[in-house]
């Protein structure tokens, strides 16, 4: 479903800080991202979807290749993003929010029923509809900016650090959230510094460490493994 071949990137004025980062996501399962602060996970994520253009290398949905393409062309092909940090528009309501969300989509008749089923996952979100988003708690925040990017109806869904900041309770809830997501047909890479979390739900994931992918395997062979322990400890 998602593929990257050999993807290099960096920001202006600095040093290169993905290096040669090749992997896939299966279409139907979840693959997670494993590393600490600084690995480059979050460059990676904005990489997929052009906000930051690779130096070299070739990203892949399905069959077409996108990274070459603008961001909200990407959006469209069918790839939705959590960013980090949520990123609501805090002076719009829930439903505003919402409604941002399926930018690309005319008809009122499929937003009224793509709203309809993120209201199912998230039921809060329906008592909070003219509620503007600075009001909601932190963990609604945090279901309103995965219920905005499921209103796309995404291929593949990109979540970026989604248990940030929540309650230990919070997380357990979200964890199970995504992986009621996923079973209902979405396709998602996550990336996740909570590497126990991560591994409980994912099929198989990836280790980044300096920019670099140092290993991969299934989520039962990375919970063993001491690639995994020593990149959260070196960065």
């Amino acid at each position: 479903m998602l593929r990257l071949e050999n993807v290099s990137s960096q920001y202006e004025d600095r040093a290169v800080v993905l290096r040669g980062v090749s992997l896939k996501v299966v279409k139907g399962e979840i693959a997670c991202l494993l590393g600490s602060n600084g690995a480059g996970k979050t460059t990676l994520m904005r990489t997929i979807v052009n906000i930051l253009r690779p130096l070299q290398g070739h990203i892949f949905l399905e069959d077409v290749r996108i990274d070459q393409l603008k961001t909200h062309q990407i959006i469209k092909l069918g790839i939705s993003v959590v960013p980090e940090g949520r990123r609501i528009f805090p002076n719009f309501t829930v439903f505003e929010n919402l409604r941002v969300g399926s930018f690309l989509e005319s008809d009122q008749k499929v937003i009224h029923e793509n709203m309809g089923e993120v209201f199912k996952i998230f039921p809060i979100l329906k008592d909070r509809i003219f509620q503007y988003g600075i009001t909601l708690s932190g963990g609604e925040q945090a279901m309103l900016a995965i219920a905005r990017a499921l209103m796309a109806k995404p291929k593949v869904l990109l979540l970026d650090e989604p248990s940030l900041g929540l309650a230990p309770v919070l997380v357990k809830e979200f964890f199970s959230v995504i992986k009621r997501i996923n079973e209902e047909g979405t396709t998602i890479l996550l990336v996740e510094q909570n590497a126990r979390k991560a591994l409980s739900v994912a099929s198989r994931g990836y280790v980044l460490q300096k920019g670099r992918i140092v290993a991969e395997g299934t989520s039962k062979e990375l919970r063993h493994s001491e690639t995994l322990r020593s990149a959260y400890l070196k960065g």
